[in-house]
């Protein structure tokens, strides 16, 4: 096999490793070292902040009561386990008082803990106000409650205690730490700027999540402080997340110059917007806030579509389907936190349920994208429910605000649907995710048997096949030869670039050094390859390979019992042949005899024989009719022009054998004929036979068709060709025989040419 496997291309100038986010370096074992020390020590750190983080909130005094929101906007309790407030369920909370001013209004944007995503503007200030006022009469060491129809309820203000933070504060927690771990795993695998942005979304994000997990705590109270800065904090998480996005998209572009202008517009856009946010937060319009954030999404969905068709880039192709897929994830939560500001009674856990499912589907995104190439079901399963969940949630609150419907209605509606969605798209959601579409069991099968045959009818093309097989099953953009790994325990196929491409080390034949081949660009460039194709080629190849030691068995086991008939017809019926001949009466008898031997020893010699080149064939042929056709007193005329010299199977050996005598011998016998002429021309893969003579043969429409031409005739249809007898002027028989792919004819009875 060339360095190039006939009829691809040669590898392009694009660098695929380029395209891997860390998981390369795993798996080559760099993590020796340095790098090793770096991430205990970033794990270690971020361990030891997240433990403080949970322990400054625990020690933070709160209200341990449960309270809803009212369809006018009051606040009302619902439960509690105080003392001082038994028996007061139901009733309206009014304002709060430290107990050293006058107690100030409330109402349900009291439960409201994050101005981000907080639609109305007067809301969003209100909400901020009586957050501080709150923190700051709990910091204090107690708060008043004036409920509606008593007096006021002094409480004193008690820390949250590690039970108060809530169930949902730790898996949330986890996952910080995950995203944590994977931005430094990244970018201590491969130090660069694709990394380096990578890492910042994984941040940003872990932060958005660290400030969710803050706000699910029970009760009412946040840390003072936390609300009026959490419109800036959790507004620049946001927005670095989009320029970092943008920028990244853009790189991809192939066009450096878009890509900075790209990049450098989206990051001043930000700057801009965040200074404005540090300034002068409760002034910022929230629609501008998110516009800008839509803004950049819909920025970077420009700049992954702007790849280059002339080299396609399959991590741009997934990414841009990452981004048609988050981008209308965040329209819809964007939607449903619009639509319920007009639904005080429903504003709240809508606007913590769209923005938290929003977050779980961005962050099971980063969590999947260093391992494209690799089989992370539970990553997958989770993004797509978190992606469902918001759809869910965006369709139960358009039931509830635009067609009136009750909560129970609306919920219901809306968990059928997302039922429906996840049940009836899963598959088709998860295979244009990530581009894959694998083959059928049936057209796999199909393509591994066709190449079993192939092998079988031409054994020396058994590394090509494979790589043939290999292009059948994945159709690559480009296919070339690359040096086997030198590691004992590199075996097996395995993805390499991230998933830009697939190394597959072929079997060779026994005369042949060790290959393999690299295929890059799954499906046209359409998609990434995953290990689910590396173990889908070892096992193809495997099958393959089994199928040629079968085939090699069997045919071993053919060529065992042709030896065995050989020996045993040269032993005995050679052997009463030639005591009948030495005791023939008549010196025609002998004669007869002698030719019957002559024509027995060529047959058991090419039955024993393991190889019959087109060559040594034609002259053994020859020479057999040369002697038969002196005998007879008839000149032969002999041409014969090869274009290559081939091993004959043995059906072909022992069919071009059988019909040139059978033609032959009617010439002779039948026709008379004084010469014999045969020509033999194999050009281009095929083979041209023809025998003629000047005998005295009649039209051949009027013959009838006995066991002889009968047996040339399927002679020759076994071997794929076609025959035809002719009338000579002005006497005598032509015959041709014509088999067009007789290079690729079949090896075995009975098998139909393909």
């Amino acid at each position: 096999m060339s360095s190039a496997l006939p009829g691809t291309p040669e590898p392009s100038g694009f660098e695929h490793s380029s395209l891997d986010l860390g998981s390369g370096a795993l798996e080559r074992g760099t993590w020796l070292g340095w790098r090793r020390r770096a991430l205990v020590a970033v794990a270690l750190v971020a361990c030891v902040l997240l433990f403080a983080f949970a322990r400054w909130l625990a020690a933070t005094p709160y209200i341990a009561a449960q309270w809803a929101a009212r369809a006018d906007g009051a606040l009302l309790l619902q439960s509690s386990a105080l003392p001082e407030l038994q028996g007061l369920q139901g009733r309206r909370l009014l304002a709060l008082g430290d107990g050293r001013s006058e107690p100030r209004p409330v109402d349900a944007l009291l439960l409201h803990r994050s101005p981000r995503w907080q639609v109305d503007d007067d809301a969003r200030a209100r909400q901020v106000v009586q957050q501080e006022w709150l923190a700051q009469g709990l910091a204090g060491g107690a708060v008043e409650l004036l409920l509606e129809g008593g007096p006021p309820v002094r409480l004193q203000a008690q820390p949250r205690g590690f039970s108060g933070l809530g169930l949902m504060f730790w898996p949330l927690q986890g996952l910080v730490l995950l995203l944590v771990l994977f931005a430094a795993v990244v970018l201590l695998a491969r130090p660069q700027l694709r990394s380096a942005l990578f890492a910042l979304m994984a941040l940003c994000q872990a932060g958005n999540l660290a400030f969710i997990a803050l706000e699910s705590m029970r009760g009412l109270g946040l840390p003072a402080g936390v609300a009026s800065a959490d419109l800036p904090w959790r507004l620049a998480l946001d927005l670095f997340t989009a320029a970092a996005v943008v920028q990244a998209f853009w790189r991809l572009c192939g066009t450096p110059r878009l890509a900075r202008l790209a990049a450098a517009a989206s990051w001043a856009a930000v700057v801009a917007l965040l200074l404005w946010a540090v300034l002068s937060p409760l002034s910022l319009p929230w629609w501008l806030a998110q516009g800008l954030c839509l803004a950049l999404s819909v920025l970077a969905l420009v700049g992954v579509h702007r790849t280059p068709g002339a080299e396609p880039n399959p991590y741009a192709l997934v990414m841009r389907r990452f981004a048609v897929v988050g981008l209308f994830t965040l329209t819809m939560a964007t939607a449903a936190v619009v639509v319920s500001a007009r639904r005080p009674e429903m504003a709240y856990g809508v606007a913590v349920g769209a923005s938290l499912a929003w977050y779980l589907f961005l962050a099971s995104l980063l969590l999947l994208t260093p391992f494209l190439s690799r089989s992370r079901q539970v990553l997958r399963e989770f993004a797509l429910l978190a992606g469902i969940s918001t759809v869910a949630a965006s369709v139960d609150l358009l039931f509830a605000a635009v067609f009136s419907t009750s909560a129970f209605t609306s919920l219901a509606l809306a968990v059928f649907i997302a039922l429906a969605l996840y049940a009836g798209a899963r598959q088709v959601l998860l295979q244009h995710l990530l581009g894959r579409n694998l083959l059928s069991t049936e057209r796999t099968f199909e393509l591994l048997y066709r190449a079993a045959r192939d092998v079988q009818a031409q054994p020396k093309r058994y590394p090509l096949r494979q790589a043939q097989l290999l292009r059948e099953l994945f159709d690559p953009l480009e296919m070339s030869r690359a040096e086997p790994e030198p590691e004992a325990g590199a075996v097996r196929p395995r993805v390499a670039g991230g998933g830009a491409a697939l190394l597959v080390p072929l079997a060779a034949l026994p005369s042949e050094s060790p290959l393999a081949v690299q295929l890059r660009f799954a499906q046209r460039g359409q998609r990434l390859f995953t290990q689910e194709d590396a173990r889908l080629a070892q096992r193809v190849l495997e099958q393959l390979r089994r199928a040629v030691a079968y085939d090699e068995a069997v045919e071993r086991g053919r060529r065992e019992e042709r030896q065995r008939i050989a020996q045993d017809l040269h032993d005995d019926i050679g052997a009463r042949l030639l005591t009948l001949m030495y005791q023939s009466p008549t010196p025609e008898m002998e004669n007869y005899l002698r030719h019957t031997l002559q024509d027995l020893k060529t047959l058991t010699r090419g039955l024993a024989a393991t190889e019959h080149p087109l060559s040594h064939a034609a002259a053994e042929w020859k020479a057999d009719l040369s002697q038969r056709l002196q005998a007879a007193e008839t000149q032969l005329g002999w041409s014969v022009q090869f274009d290559r010299d081939l091993d004959l199977s043995v059906v072909q050996w022992s069919a071009l054998t059988r019909v040139l005598r059978e033609l032959v011998t009617n010439a002779l016998y039948h026709g008379h004929a004084s010469r014999i002429d045969v020509s033999m021309v194999l050009k281009g893969g095929a083979l041209a036979l023809g025998v003629s003579d000047d005998g005295k043969g009649a039209d051949p429409a009027s013959w009838s068709h006995g066991l002889g031409m009968g047996g040339v005739r399927k002679r020759v249809k076994l071997l794929g060709g076609q025959v035809r007898w002719s009338e000579r002027q002005p006497s005598g028989i032509a015959c041709e025989v014509h088999v067009p792919h007789f290079v690729e004819a079949p090896s075995t009875p009975g098998q139909a040419p393909r």
